[in-house]
């Protein structure tokens, strides 16, 4: 294989890398824990948070805080397994590049 065709491999690469770690990034992922939501764009910025009882008590702010950081460590979490089973056959024997 002569240069000129290794770079044009590799442009080919960077290219779909890019296209889709942008896929990813624009797909929104919904993290749940019991009464909270949580959609999250692929590059972890919050679209919103959704809670689905109209009335709490003021002793369930606590718990409530809980199951909003466990939703959106759920969504977060969906975000890393695509991004690795995506990304994955670009960055074999690469970790951490994403």
């Amino acid at each position: 294989m002569n240069m000129q065709a290794m770079l044009k491999q590799a442009q080919k690469l960077q290219k779909d890398m890019m296209n889709t770690k942008k896929e990813i990034d624009e797909k929104v992922f919904t993290g749940k824990s019991s009464i909270v939501s949580v959609e999250v764009m692929g590059n972890k910025k919050i679209k919103s948070v959704k809670i689905t009882e109209e009335k709490l008590e003021k002793e369930d702010i606590e718990l409530l805080e809980d199951m909003i950081v466990v939703a959106i460590n759920d969504a977060f979490n969906q975000i890393d397994s695509e991004t690795e089973a995506k990304m994955g056959k670009y960055t074999q024997g690469m970790p951490g590049l994403f």
